[in-house]
């Protein structure tokens, strides 16, 4: 116990060194250096954190050369994330509980529509996403040419296993038609997109980045991409098995889109498992008429389809009604909510 007391002091004293160095370096760069051409912008960086002591402090340090206001939302770390961020110079806002990396991002929307920031900038606290990526990717938005700009990796820069994952994900939410890279979480938006998508999304979990970009295209967002440098493999920052991440997100990402369409992605397969119910039917009368054989296992199998299918197209259905009644009351209560603000 006293060892692990020890090596957990240690790492703090670590970190707070390297935040002592790289302070000293920051005083050094210029507001011109800074900014660049995005001065005139009221920038946020907004880090999602869970048990990030490693790399937190050095990531916040080297943000604050870009934005003008830092926020680490520390979603129920364990660890010294939230003080090291604060030494850092972050402010740091704490969810009592994991929540998930959505509902974090939710916060951070929160936050830059309260305080009215031009800009949100998101990375994450694993020191894997460059911060001198910033300017690159808030150059669409002082041109106005991007309410969202993405930032994309290169296959070449991911393990291999990094890879497969992107692949399929990208694949499963239909991404690849917008973007390169759909599970990116470096990104920065526009007041327009903050306030959009602080209405819209859903999720507390690692699918987050899947419903931003979908819901934003949906909504008719400009997006754009912009490619990044991001460092693999130095120390191990997970806080999770990248397998069971990666299976965790695909299934969250698989029931959003199933909640979104569940005529098409319920009603239309259940449409196409009556059509096999009948196809076995069709075999069974036609050896019936031929040899006078009432088959059993086509009768089964006829039914199974039949009954299956015949559930999916009605669950299709209801899912499609309940999902447009709750979108319905959901713009209702936004709609009354805005007038009573007015008056």
């Amino acid at each position: 116990m006293a060892g692990i007391t020890a090596s957990k002091e240690l790492t703090r004293k670590k970190n707070i060194e390297n935040i002592t160095v790289i302070e000293e370096f920051n005083e050094e760069v210029s507001s011109d250096e800074k900014y660049g051409s995005s001065s005139a912008m009221k920038i946020l960086a907004a880090i999602p954190c869970y048990n990030e002591e490693i790399a937190i402090g050095s990531v916040v340090l080297k943000a604050k050369n870009f934005v003008d206001t830092i926020i680490v939302v520390d979603d129920g770390s364990s660890d010294d994330t939230a003080l090291i961020a604060k030494e850092a110079g972050a402010t740091v806002i704490s969810h009592t509980k994991n929540g998930g990396k959505g509902g974090a991002i939710k916060t951070a929307l929160k936050y830059a529509s309260e305080h009215e920031f031009d800009a949100l900038v998101l990375l994450d606290g694993d020191g894997q996403h460059n911060p001198s990526d910033i300017p690159s990717l808030l150059e669409p938005l002082t041109e106005n040419s991007a309410d969202m700009v993405i930032g994309y990796r290169s296959l070449g820069q991911m393990p291999f296993y990094r890879r497969i994952g992107r692949i399929v994900l990208d694949k499963v939410t239909g991404a690849k038609s917008i973007v390169t890279d759909s599970q990116c979480g470096f990104r920065v938006l526009n007041r327009r997109t903050i306030e959009a998508l602080l209405k819209k999304i859903k999720t507390n979990g690692f699918s987050i980045e899947s419903e931003m970009l979908m819901k934003a295209h949906e909504l008719g967002l400009r997006i754009e991409e912009r490619e990044i440098f991001c460092k693999y493999g130095d120390f191990d920052t997970s806080t999770e098995n990248p397998v069971k991440h990666g299976f965790a997100v695909l299934g969250s990402i698989i029931q959003m889109i199933v909640e979104r369409r569940p005529l098409t992605y319920i009603g239309i397969p259940g449409l196409g498992l009556i059509l096999i119910g009948f196809f076995f039917g069709l075999q069974l009368m036609q050896l019936y008429n031929q040899s006078g054989y009432f088959s059993l296992p086509l009768t089964m199998l006829s039914g199974f389809f039949l009954i299956l299918g015949t559930f999916g197209v009605f669950m299709g259905i209801l899912l499609n009604v309940i999902s447009r009644l709750t979108e319905r009351d959901k713009n209702i209560l936004e709609d009354l909510h805005q007038i009573l603000n007015r008056t």
